[in-house]
């Protein structure tokens, strides 16, 4: 890793099949040790279950209340300034249950890749078509 400063850049904000915006913060081969994402999850929407294999997440809540669910935990709301751990592979998705955007820090050790990102939703006939 150099020494640098990231600019945050709104503009560069994504739609992705998990049913969220994201915007890679920092992600990059010459920092492999950490990625962060901004992600943005829309009133009443709940993500796919998803696992990173081999991928330590982190979600910092930043705004909105949502509902996370990891592996095997019961369903647990989360707001402003929780930490949701996630270990490697451990299944997982947030619905927002606020009536504005829920926005958290999506931090992945090692950095996130797309080739360990998994979509395991029951109901995936959107990506069949």
């Amino acid at each position: 890793m150099k020494a640098a400063i990231k600019r945050f850049d709104p503009s560069q904000e994504f739609y992705t099949a998990e049913k969220c915006f994201i915007i890679e913060v920092s992600n990059a081969p010459d920092d492999p040790e950490v990625s962060i994402a901004r992600a943005r999850v829309a009133p009443g929407v709940t993500t796919h279950w998803h696992r990173v294999k081999e991928t330590a997440e982190r979600y910092v809540i930043l705004e909105g209340k949502g509902l996370v669910e990891v592996g095997s935990l019961a369903p647990q709301d989360v707001g402003p300034g929780d930490v949701v751990l996630i270990p490697p592979s451990y299944r997982q998705r947030i619905t927002n249950i606020g009536p504005g955007d829920l926005i958290f820090l999506a931090i992945c050790s090692p950095r996130f890749r797309n080739e360990a990102y998994e979509d395991i939703d029951e109901d995936q006939d959107f990506l069949r078509v």
